[in-house]
């Protein structure tokens, strides 16, 4: 009797976990959340690695930031070194400064530490920003996803001034050069500029607050906001589902990859460590911001060759190269060549924000979008997409001009002038290049289609006629050329009515009209092959 209940209770009763997961299941609903997401699909393809490229240096960021945040000493209270850097003995500098040095050579691993997460923060940015290029030139921000660009654009703004407000920490003198830098661009500001800066610095520059300031903002409320911005942008990828490229089995209701579970994450898994050990190698091998070489920071004192991060490089060039002007009048000086440039990088950044909006306006488009565009179908867009680029790399050569007219034995005048001028000439002429090779890469698909794929052997024909052969592309192939949707441009009616007497259109329908025809009129775009053209020639003597 007693081996009996003893063997019914062995029988009835249940693991640890499962007993855990049963209580848990119907409080969280864990078990229904899991089992609908787990096995959620992903596309293979290399570009979609770009996000998970800023998902991990952004969670590497975290983590060093907090190994660091332990013996920084966020204070402008001034102390003697006595540390282990001979050169800097005896100098006098602020604790911020003397805890930096400490964190870089007493500290066990502590200059790894702040290597790994300089370059982590370096890459985070560059990865958004070609990340969000990833999603420009493929039309990935279209609906439903215009509220998810928003998010991206957001965290890249983020990403910019966390990374300046961080490497500001230090107090030495590049990062109060460039401190110093930014608060003549606010005291630039009309009316409110003098103001703002005594709220930023507690007083006259450089006061005795920013590091603490900066501190706060750099270690709570930026990356609080980032990782707020990072998990809403990682739902609504979960939410719409995954964008994917043009290809066998590919619709706007699927997703064609692997599951979540057990192959993805694998991969994810392994690429998030060789993501670390690229960024920790780099970190050994290559030094950044030897904030000892500096020394602490001095309002006297300028370092020579002072350039911000790579990022910054947009809004330095712009106040580097613009002249020098000003307007005084009532006793008050309004400051031109720093104003100007002020205004122009939020407007541009703001254009970068809301162009999906503008696209979708201009285009009339208001369908859901799951396949990715090939740039080439989109030559507009593609050829703005790359003028920007143009524009941002002039500029970048603008805000390091000294670096190279010394490098190079350039004369500075010559390179100001030179992106003076490009400012507005590049820009154009990349548009134009680009627009032409796009439509160049249509027509080439276009004959691809229609005669095949030329396979280099030559033939000779029984008349004497020499013809290269061409071999037909497969069905995938030509689905891939093929796949895309051509619009038709926005027509605003005519311009006269049935008795002739002339309509009134909306100015700004007449404007919308003429964008949509420059995106897709007889100039935007390449007709692609039709099933008759196709026909006509795989059944005549034209396909060899």
């Amino acid at each position: 009797m007693s081996t009996t209940t003893e063997s019914s209770t062995r029988r009835g009763k249940k693991p640890v976990g499962q007993r855990a997961a049963e209580w848990t299941d119907p409080r969280l609903g864990l078990y229904k959340l899991a089992k609908s997401n787990l096995r959620k699909i992903f596309p293979d393809h290399w570009s979609f690695m770009l996000g998970e490229i800023c998902l991990y240096s952004f969670i590497i960021l975290i983590l060093t930031g907090v190994y660091l945040t332990l013996f920084f000493h966020p204070s402008m209270n001034e102390v003697v070194y006595h540390g282990p850097y001979a050169p800097l003995q005896g100098v006098r500098m602020s604790e911020a400064y003397a805890s930096t040095l400490h964190i870089s050579f007493e500290v066990r691993g502590g200059l790894l530490i702040r290597q790994i997460h300089h370059w982590a923060a370096l890459i985070f940015i560059a990865a958004m920003l070609v990340h969000m290029m990833r999603v420009f030139f493929t039309g990935g921000f279209r609906k439903p996803r215009e509220i998810n660009w928003l998010f991206g654009w957001t965290l890249l703004f983020l990403g910019m001034f966390t990374g300046f407000t961080g490497y500001s920490l230090p107090d030495d003198l590049l990062s109060g050069t460039g401190i110093r830098f930014a608060d003549g661009a606010v005291l630039a500001t009309p009316v409110v500029g003098s103001y703002l800066s005594f709220f930023l610095f507690g007083g006259e520059f450089p006061g005795h607050d920013i590091v603490a300031r900066f501190y706060s903002i750099h270690i709570l409320l930026l990356p609080g906001l980032m990782a707020g911005l990072l998990t809403a942008h990682l739902i609504l990828v979960f939410y719409h589902k995954h964008t994917q490229f043009p290809g066998a089995g590919k619709t706007e209701k699927n997703v064609v990859g692997m599951p979540l579970l057990p192959i993805y994450a694998a991969k994810a898994g392994g690429f998030f460590f060789l993501v670390f050990g690229v960024i920790a190698a780099i970190a050994a091998t290559v030094s950044i911001n030897p904030i000892w070489t500096m020394g602490p920071y001095r309002p006297d004192q300028v370092s020579t060759g002072a350039q911000p991060d790579w990022y910054m490089g947009f809004s330095e060039g712009l106040i580097r190269v613009m002249p020098g002007w000003e307007i005084n009048a009532w006793g008050h000086t309004l400051v031109l060549g720093v104003f100007i440039p002020l205004m122009i990088f939020p407007v541009v950044l703001a254009a970068i924000a809301v162009y999906p909006f503008i696209e979708a306006w201009v285009t009339g488009d208001k369908g859901e979008h799951h396949i990715l565009d090939r740039p080439r179908n989109r030559p507009v867009r593609t050829g703005l997409g790359m003028a920007w680029l143009s524009l941002y790399f002039v500029l970048l050569i603008g805000g390091g001009n000294d670096l190279w007219a010394t490098h190079f034995h350039l004369s500075l005048n010559w390179i100001t002038w030179f992106v003076r001028i490009g400012f507005f000439v590049v820009p154009v002429l990349t548009f134009l290049v680009t627009k032409r090779i796009c439509l160049g890469l249509q027509r080439r698909d276009r004959d691809k289609v229609l005669h095949g794929r030329e396979t280099g052997i030559i033939k000779r024909l029984p008349h004497g006629e020499y013809i290269e052969v061409h071999e037909p592309l497969s069905q995938e192939q030509r689905h891939v050329l093929t796949a895309h949707v051509q619009p038709e441009p926005i027509d605003p009616g005519p311009e006269v009515d049935e008795n002739g007497v002339e309509r009134k259109i909306n100015p700004v329908s007449k404007v919308r009209a003429k964008l949509s025809r420059g995106f897709y009129g007889e100039n935007g775009q390449i007709a692609k092959p039709t099933v008759e053209e196709y026909e006509e020639i795989t059944s005549g003597h034209g396909h060899h």
